[in-house]
């Protein structure tokens, strides 16, 4: 892996794919959250797609459960299975236009759902592959499940919007009961002997505070009825958490098979620049002293003496070629022997501590490990510290590193730098790194592996 840590260095934090902050932030509100949202955009989108969730649910339903039925009534024949699956494609339909409405009016990002696998081509093989993904029946369920929740959304949104506008602007309508209806105010209560009107000016203050309230509150009430919202488009029109998890690993396995296609030309290129040209030196000078060794034997004394000097630094260089690959010591004593080797290179003084009761398995040592080493090459390289700690300890199903130093910070994940790509190959395992690094340090990097024992 490329050690190119310094390249976020004095750029600012990055924000970290896994959750930490970006220093410097949006633009700030003189108002308050609560007072602003009845005029915000997203408050009225949010409105808006509850109020469109009744038509099109109203359709959705009526359309599905039509289908669906007449499907079922016509199993008996040959045409229930053909209708069956027009039902089902035709909810699939309608699951990619609420997609879309989502994406518009929520700002919810879900993706496509896999598509249909087929064998073959032909109507019967699409008839198949329709009734047999689990999209088309997670597509039919929501158009079942989500007309009631419209309904109720819908009643609850349009009621608690109307009435809490209506309230607060009731100062400027109130005169139209006087002059047009016959009444004092708008009546509360009434009966044969009694009646209450909201007519005096303190009675109206009250009304409008009322509806303030509601208005204010109102936002807050459709953006919960939203969530839910999100939640079926989510669950029952994205794609399933098995269709995820492969593309997943698809991904991953990408991530390995380059990696490991990127560590075979660095072996390659280590050997052949190195030891391989060490080696071819080394024999022509041996066949240069063994042709003078009879007619000058000080020369090809001195000439074997040289040699003998390269065979020592070729030897030096597949030590540490060895040691790039899997050192000896991390498989004879484990990570403790083996960082604190590692940390010894270091160019600033590195304290480590490893708390670990037992070994993971080979694997997943070796990748804790090179993640280390990164970490420290990259600290002796760009961080211009004077200090550094290593920890390692075992959290539940989880092993956990942390590499800190006191450096100048400013490190970040973007750009195709190093810790990019290291934390694509922690990803790979499903394990997560984690920087944060402000402009002055200092520089904190916390990894995830899973826990695997032997």
């Amino acid at each position: 892996m490329a050690t190119e840590y310094g390249q976020g260095y004095g750029h600012g934090l990055a924000l970290h794919e896994h959750g930490l902050p970006e220093h410097g932030g949006g633009r700030r509100h003189r108002l308050p959250a609560g007072l602003r949202a009845p005029f915000e955009a997203r408050s009225w989108r949010e409105f808006g797609y509850v109020l469109l969730s009744l038509p099109i649910s109203i359709l959705l339903f009526v359309y599905a459960i039509t289908m669906v039925s007449l499907g079922a009534g016509l199993l008996v024949t040959f045409l229930g299975i053909p209708v069956l699956a027009a039902g089902l494609a035709g909810c699939r339909g309608f699951g990619a236009l609420e997609r879309v409405r989502a994406r518009a009016l929520l700002d919810l990002e879900v993706a496509d759902p896999e598509p249909l696998r087929m064998r073959r081509r032909g109507f019967m093989a699409w008839m198949g592959a329709v009734l047999k993904s689990g999209t088309s029946w997670r597509a039919l369920l929501y158009a079942v499940l989500h007309f009631p929740w419209a309904v109720f959304s819908f009643v609850v949104a349009l009621n608690v919007w109307v009435y809490g506008w209506a309230l607060l602007t009731y100062p400027l309508w109130f005169w139209v009961f006087p002059m047009w209806a016959g009444q004092d105010g708008l009546q509360i209560y009434g009966d044969e002997t009694h009646s209450f009107y909201l007519d005096n000016p303190f009675e109206i203050t009250v009304t409008a505070l009322v509806g303030l309230l509601f208005t204010l509150a109102t936002p807050w009430i459709v953006r919960a009825l939203t969530t839910v919202d999100r939640l079926l488009v989510h669950g029952l029109l994205g794609p399933s958490r098995l269709a995820t998890r492969v593309v997943e690993l698809e991904s991953d396995r990408g991530v390995v098979v380059d990696t490991a296609a990127a560590d075979l030309r660095r072996i390659e290129r280590d050997l052949h620049d190195g030891a391989q040209a060490r080696l071819v030196a080394l024999a022509m000078d041996l066949g240069l002293a063994k042709e003078k060794l009879a007619e000058d034997p000080q020369a090809a004394a001195r000439m074997v003496d040289e040699a003998h000097g390269e065979v020592k630094t070729a030897l030096q260089e597949l030590r540490d070629l060895a040691r790039g690959i899997h050192p000896a010591v991390l498989t004879d004593r484990g990570l403790d022997a083996a960082l604190s080797a590692v940390s010894s290179r270091c160019t600033v003084p590195v304290e480590v501590q490893v708390d670990l009761t037992e070994r993971p398995v080979p694997a997943i040592e070796g990748i804790a490990y090179f993640t280390v080493s990164e970490l420290l090459q990259n600290i002796s390289k760009h961080s211009r510290a004077t200090w550094a700690a290593v920890d390692v300890w075992r959290v539940e199903n989880r092993l956990m590193l942390q590499v800190v130093d006191n450096g100048v910070g400013g490190a970040a994940t973007s750009g195709g730098s190093g810790l990019s790509g290291l934390a694509e190959r922690l990803d790979a395992v499903d394990g997560i790194l984690v920087l944060d690094s402000p402009v002055g340090g200092p520089t904190r990097v916390t990894a995830e592996l899973p826990w695997r024992t032997v």
